[in-house]
């Protein structure tokens, strides 16, 4: 094979061939992930990065559930374990706990945190009219950082609302 014949097989700029891959969609995507047992989602284009787990710098005196903060790039990204803010048990880090870095805009500006989750799942897509309003029938995460819920396949997911997640809760001590 000549470079010319390969060179006729390079596509053009704007021009790419994904088969069997369908990134059109109406319905907005969420980035699945895992805590225990259960799955929960979150708006993908509030996805800054997904990172593997790295001790964080602690910080005094800081909420059980903010585990420290790292330097990314030059920002300061606070860390916090969404099992100990929900409350569903205790968290074990292991080669599969991942961090998934938020990004969301504010009316104070850029936010931007790490949330710890036991696995990164897949993305979904979701049509407004598929996601149920949640139950307020007092489960483990507070109504209030909950969007609603998808029904995929056999399994439900809470998709969670961003912006409720980047508030961090004082001391209860």
């Amino acid at each position: 094979m000549d470079i010319q014949s390969l060179a006729a097989e390079i596509p053009v700029e704007g021009e790419y061939s994904l088969e069997g891959i369908d990134f059109i969609t109406s319905g907005e995507q969420y980035l699945t992930f895992l805590l225990g047992s259960e799955q929960y989602a979150v708006n993908i284009l509030c996805v800054e990065e997904i990172r593997s787990w790295e001790n964080p710098t602690k910080i005094p005196n800081a909420p059980d559930d903010v585990k420290g903060v790292i330097n990314m790039r030059g920002v300061i990204v606070p860390i916090i374990d969404l099992r100990l803010k929900f409350n569903i048990g205790n968290a074990v880090y292991s080669d599969i706990t991942v961090v998934v870095v938020l990004k969301v805009e504010l009316e104070g500006g850029t936010k931007t945190m790490g949330f710890i989750v036991d696995a990164v799942s897949d993305v979904l897509n979701a049509e407004e009219g598929e996601i149920k309003n949640s139950p307020a029938f007092g489960g483990s995460v507070p109504q209030h950082y909950i969007d609603g819920l998808v029904n995929v396949g056999n399994n439900v997911v809470t998709i969670l609302n961003v912006e409720a997640l980047q508030v961090i809760q004082p001391h209860s001590k």
